[in-house]
């Protein structure tokens, strides 16, 4: 029997990509340095021919810049404060939009960017990561709001962030290892599709002067930064586009049209509900939706910056400090949320952000930009925001996986679990089940090839009593099933020998079929003998055989 090859590797193009290959030889992803070792005492000459490689635990366990390093830095901390700023405006529409979604006041959904922005630059394990009020977290509340009101969604909020606390304390996080490349990039693609359509329905029905704005907006972002990378060429799109609609007296769309902008600040309150069985019962649902869906796109996003910065972060705080983001979101009458992708990328890919400053900076500049300088930020046009979100989406689109030749060399499987992400997704706006679906099909997909891997051969007889079977493969339920099938019971002498030393036993499913199989050589009045087990299999066979019900 063959096996399969693996595809060579197929890496994410892009800016960052190169980078990463440069650093393959050198460093890990971590930061961690590579290098060589003689070989120990205990090789032999032929284990010996090539040295090891050992690597070594990094020097900052996350590698990227420092707080400490970045105020030091007056470059660096310029791009910090301009990134924050830059997504500060980015999440105004954002924001109102989502609490329209929600139905509840454009207040809540600022109100929660702020404090998930400043709660999450402390508590959080992905630095220059955005959280801030969301599209998924206003889809799983809505009903709630609508049925009950406000008050009861605070209570959502809070609730839902004690859950992530303790999801994240009991280690759901390292979940994240069993999510597979292939549905990252369906959700990478996934994302890039829902931001570019969430911007089409501002430039339908506008006036025609949006259009020309939109794509000069596109122009400053594409080429400024091949003449000068010293401010970020979104912010001097925003400002640009800004100057000359009021110069010019354009009239376009333009924040202030999204909604009413808060003229106070947020303030402490307790959720006005009662402390009862029925408002648990009542809530609960909903923080757990709350909980589950901001976790997943949370700690998706953390991957995904991990991946375009080059550095590793800390799943577990990350998971647990969103809960606290969303418990003091709740105490501040807030939307609730989780990490916002497109303005991640903003931060991360569009501005060279790296460090919790940005993060920050986000927040402050956000409640500063519509509490005190409501009325100037009112009249940016939405063209020049679109033409930010439309560049994003065009950035962060994974297009080396759609490139023919990437196709042709990917499995079938891998690009329909791709396909089934990217659709899930599309389809109900919610990045979470397109996970979970993405990651069930892959699942499948892997179950039955694996299965098909298995294989029962007959080998050389010692004599004409006896008959030796070797079964190699991994045994489990997908592959196991069929294997009572595989042995002649009638035209097998006496004694038979089944070979389990090229197989590994997984699951009760295996030994109930390793029972099945004895059971049909005993009715006939022949022995059977299994050898070769390994000793987890050995260990996992003695415990469960004669007690699955006869093996069936």
């Amino acid at each position: 029997m063959s096996t399969p090859t693996t595809p060579p590797d197929d890496h994410r193009g892009g800016p960052d990509s190169g980078a990463r290959h440069a650093l393959a030889d050198a460093t890990t992803a971590d930061g961690a340095t590579v290098g060589t070792v003689p070989p120990g005492p205990a090789e032999s000459p032929a284990e010996s021919s090539g040295a090891r490689r050992r690597v070594s635990a990094p020097a900052r366990p996350h590698g990227g810049i420092s707080v400490l390093e970045a105020l030091k830095d007056p470059r660096r901390l310029r791009i910090e404060v301009l990134a924050g700023l830059v997504v500060a405006l980015a999440l105004i529409p954002e924001a109102i939009a989502f609490s329209i979604i929600a139905g509840v006041d454009p207040r809540l959904g600022l109100f929660a960017s702020f404090t998930m922005a400043v709660t999450i630059s402390f508590l959080g394990g992905r630095p220059a990561m955005i959280s801030a009020a969301t599209g998924a977290t206003a889809l799983v509340v809505a009903p709630l709001v609508r049925e009950q009101g406000v008050q009861y969604l605070f209570a959502a909020v809070i609730l839902g962030g004690v859950v992530q606390v303790v999801l994240g304390v009991l280690g759901v996080a390292r979940l994240m290892r069993f999510i597979p490349r292939s549905v990252m990039v369906g959700f990478v693609n996934a994302l890039a599709i829902l931001i570019f359509m969430s911007q089409v329905p501002q430039l339908v029905d506008v006036p025609w002067a949006v259009y020309p704005l939109v794509a000069v907006g596109i122009a400053v972002i594409v080429l400024l930064p091949r003449l000068t990378t010293a401010v970020p060429s979104p912010l001097v799109a925003i400002v640009a586009l800004t100057g000359f609609v009021v110069l010019a007296s354009v009239t376009v769309p333009d924040v202030g049209d999204q909604g009413e902008l808060p003229q106070d600040l947020p303030s402490l309150l307790l959720p006005d509900v009662p402390l009862s069985w029925e408002t648990l019962q009542l809530v609960a649902p909903y923080a757990l939706g709350v909980a589950v869906v901001g976790l997943l796109e949370s700690l998706m996003t953390a991957k995904l910056v991990d991946d375009v910065t080059d550095t590793g972060s800390s799943k577990t705080r990350e998971a647990w400090g969103q809960g606290g983001a969303n418990i003091v979101t709740g105490f501040f009458g807030g939307l609730g949320g989780c990490a916002m992708i497109g303005q991640t990328m903003i931060n991360v890919k569009s501005s060279g952000a790296r460090t919790r400053i940005s993060t920050f900076l986000a927040g402050v500049f956000l409640l500063l930009l519509v509490v005190v300088l409501g009325d100037v930020v009112a009249v940016i046009p939405m063209a020049a925001l679109v033409a930010v979100m439309v560049m994003v989406s065009v950035g962060t689109f994974d297009w080396h996986s759609v490139r023919p030749a990437t196709l042709r060399r990917m499995p079938l499987s891998e690009t329909a679990v791709m396909l089934s992400t990217v659709a899930v997704t599309v389809a109900t706006h919610n990045l979470a089940y397109g996970v979970v679906v993405g990651v069930l099909v892959a699942m499948t997909l892997f179950a039955r090839r694996v299965a098909h891997l298995t294989e029962v051969v007959e080998v050389a007889q010692p004599d004409e009593g006896t008959r030796v079977y070797a079964v190699t493969g991994q045994l489990f339920f997908a592959s196991s099933n069929d294997l009572v099938h595989q042995f002649d019971y009638v035209g097998d002498p006496h004694d038979v020998v089944i070979d389990l030393s090229g197989a590994n036993v997984w699951d009760a499913s295996t030994v109930a079929t390793l029972d099945a199989i004895e059971t049909k050589y005993a009715a006939r009045g022949k022995t059977v003998r299994i050898t070769g087990l390994d000793e987890h299999s050995a260990r996992r066979r003695d415990r469960l055989a004669g007690h699955l019900g006869g093996g069936h």
